[in-house]
């Protein structure tokens, strides 16, 4: 016999990476940098992917000034794995953070 299955939809693991990437200290936002209009065109900040039932994340971020940018990224790579490994009980395939901006 076995368990209940749960299915979750790429949307919901995308509003999950989005907040635990809101958690990490240093992080202004999630989404691009730039000016309003390159942000209007970029495309959605967090992309969503499933690959022989592995997760696939892609996430833009913009850091606070001082920040150093390579442990930031690490940071947020291992909140937004564990949120999806423990939380979701997901298999993660990737996560890539992309620092896309700096500012308040």
């Amino acid at each position: 016999m076995t368990g209940p299955e749960l299915t979750v939809g790429r949307e919901v693991i995308a509003e999950l990476v989005r907040l635990a990437a809101l958690e990490v200290p240093g992080i202004v936002r999630v989404g691009r940098g730039g000016p309003p209009v390159r942000r209007l065109f970029a495309g959605p900040p967090v992309r969503v992917r499933i690959r022989d039932e592995r997760v696939l994340v892609r996430l833009w971020v913009v850091a606070r000034p001082g920040q150093q940018l390579a442990p930031l990224a690490g940071h947020v790579r291992t909140t937004v794995a564990a949120t999806v490994e423990r939380l979701l009980g997901l298999e993660l395939g990737s996560v890539t953070v992309l620092v896309d901006g700096v500012g308040a």
